[in-house]
């Protein structure tokens, strides 16, 4: 493939960020991918699942001190990021105080103590659980 190509291609193709249907009506992305016709690869959804978490995993070491946390806490902190955002998880508040003072205990209540749970009860069993053991 050469870069000329690529570049070609681009220029041709446009970039969309958000998903859209193409002159002959098939959902496309990106720089003219047809997801009706192609979809998606699971290597492809893996690639975006990990550029995802860098970036959930990001964001919540920015806005939450994690000094405390082991990975497995971390790693709590960061699905639930990907699961309602990270704006939604800092709505969280007496949680993320819990895990900043390292009472984990407390932030699995608060976790419990919530409309996501409700929500996502069987993820978030698992969640409160890893939170409380600090281990998968």
């Amino acid at each position: 493939m050469s870069m000329n190509l690529v570049e070609q291609l681009k220029k041709h193709e446009g970039y969309r960020q958000y998903p859209y249907y193409c002159t002959k009506g098939k959902l496309t992305i990106g720089y003219g991918r047809n997801l009706d016709s192609k979809g998606m690869s699971e290597e492809e959804a893996e690639q975006l699942l990990a550029n995802d978490i860098m970036k959930a995993e990001a964001g919540v070491k920015r806005r939450i001190n994690t000094a405390h946390c082991n990975r497995a806490r971390l790693d709590v902190l960061v699905n639930m990021a990907f699961n309602i955002g990270l704006d939604g998880l800092m709505k969280f508040k007496r949680m993320i105080a819990a895990v900043e003072a390292g009472n984990f205990a407390d932030a699995a209540y608060e976790m419990k103590d919530s409309k996501w749970y409700e929500q996502v009860p069987n993820r978030a069993d698992e969640l409160i659980q890893q939170m409380i053991k600090g281990e998968y």
